[in-house]
């Protein structure tokens, strides 16, 4: 029965951003209480004396750069289905979505820019704001149950999905070390054999992950963040085989989706949220790294997205999806505004080499300005969104399966 019960938990459309929510919240208290010892021995594990971790392989280096590849993987795999088969395979369909998420990270990174503008150490961090952390997302639309209209989730789903492209591209572009040649060669070798596969429709699974793992050796060596290896990989492997009409694309993002929900992303959380507050001053804690952040992700989000979609409406760029108003945008919009766990990672790229004071600063950002955002988004989609007519389909019936497996 508890077996049952567990699984029951597990298969509800919230429990991913349940685990995220307890595994940041029990860094944070680690981090902050007698137990910090302890956390810091976890994530730093294997230390070395002295306790220096640069450039050692830690639980929280394997977690950043090696597990989180294996989400960027699953998110590859999902962005190339929804662009070929799902929701924005036309520009009719994407064109909404596209251009309310291009809104959701414009308008974070210019109130950014804005707020720390007379502090140009701060700079780096202009794209912190501008990520949407979907797990979590989804997890608060669960709440609300069958009160969501279908056409809402999609498009918030099919947001996520564009936001997810524009931070891979935002990483790729802005977040990168001095760049190795001879390795980057060798990725651009490996690029080539797989997409050679691809036309010739190989169907090894075991062959494409093989070669990705090598692609991300080469990538880390080359200066590009290794993480984007996982992206390139899940964009070579085959959607569909017209032999046999199979999908090893769809095969191995579902296989990937527990392990990426229950596993990774918490674990990525747990690394990575452990915000220790000692030695901050309370002053440090409304400064303008933490403002910017906060405030790009509750004003700059919701701004970006109605502004940038009712003037695309207006002008026939796009229309808006049937049974929602520009209202139901506006709360979701908010919804939107929880970042976590691509801004953390964004935060630790921008400041992670630096003044530890400074990344502290930019986690209470993210942190603050993410549960703004998930209880304002809460409560604005409560009071807009109609009552319920009845018990209906449960919410794990009406929410898409692929919704669980962003950040």
């Amino acid at each position: 029965m508890f077996a049952a019960s567990l699984r029951r938990m597990f298969a509800h459309p919230a429990a991913g951003g349940v685990l995220l929510f307890v595994a940041a919240l029990a860094a944070i208290v680690m981090a902050n209480t007698d137990a910090s010892a302890l956390y810091d021995a976890i994530i730093h594990f294997p230390a070395r004396p002295g306790g220096d971790t640069s450039a050692h392989l830690t639980v929280q280096l394997i977690v950043n750069d090696g597990m989180m590849a294996v989400f960027f993987l699953a998110v590859g795999l999902e962005v190339k289905y929804e662009l070929l088969q799902g929701e924005l395979n036309s520009r009719a369909r994407a064109a909404f979505p596209a251009l309310a998420a291009l809104g959701g990270m414009a308008a974070p990174a210019l109130i950014y820019s804005l707020v720390t503008a007379s502090a140009p150490a701060l700079r780096a961090g202009w794209a912190i704001p501008a990520a949407t952390d979907i797990a979590f997302a989804v997890g608060v639309l669960a709440l609300l149950g069958t009160r969501v209209p279908a056409s809402l989730k999609v498009f918030l789903l099919a947001l996520a999905i564009i936001d997810d492209l524009g931070a891979i591209v935002i990483i790729a572009l802005f977040y990168n070390s001095a760049l190795n040649p001879l390795a980057l060669a060798a990725a651009g070798g490996v690029i080539g054999v797989m997409a050679l596969m691809n036309r010739a429709n190989v169907r090894s699974l075991a062959l494409y992950l093989l070669l990705g793992a090598a692609l991300w050796g080469c990538i880390l060596l080359s200066g590009i963040h290794a993480t984007l290896a996982g992206v390139i990989v899940g964009g070579l492997i085959p959607l569909t085989l017209p032999a046999t009409g199979k999908s090893p694309a769809r095969a191995l993002e579902h296989r990937l989706q527990p392990w990426v929900v229950y596993l990774i992303l918490p674990l990525f959380a747990f690394a990575n949220a452990g915000i220790s507050l000692r030695g901050v001053a309370p002053g440090h804690l409304v400064s303008l790294l933490p403002l910017g952040i906060a405030a790009g992700l509750v004003v700059g989000k919701p701004l970006g997205i109605v502004l940038f979609t009712a003037e695309a409406v207006k002008l026939r760029l796009a229309r808006l999806p049937a049974g929602i108003a520009f209202r139901h945008i506006a709360a979701a919009g908010v919804l939107c505004g929880i970042g976590f766990t691509m801004s953390i990672f964004i935060a630790n790229l921008a400041f992670g080499q630096g003044d530890p004071t400074t990344i502290v600063l930019a986690k209470v950002g993210i942190l603050s300005g993410s549960v703004t955002a998930a209880l304002l988004g809460y409560l604005l989609l409560r009071a807009v969104l109609p009552r319920p007519q009845g018990s209906g389909a449960s919410v794990a019936q009406t929410l898409p399966e692929e919704g669980n497996t962003r950040a």
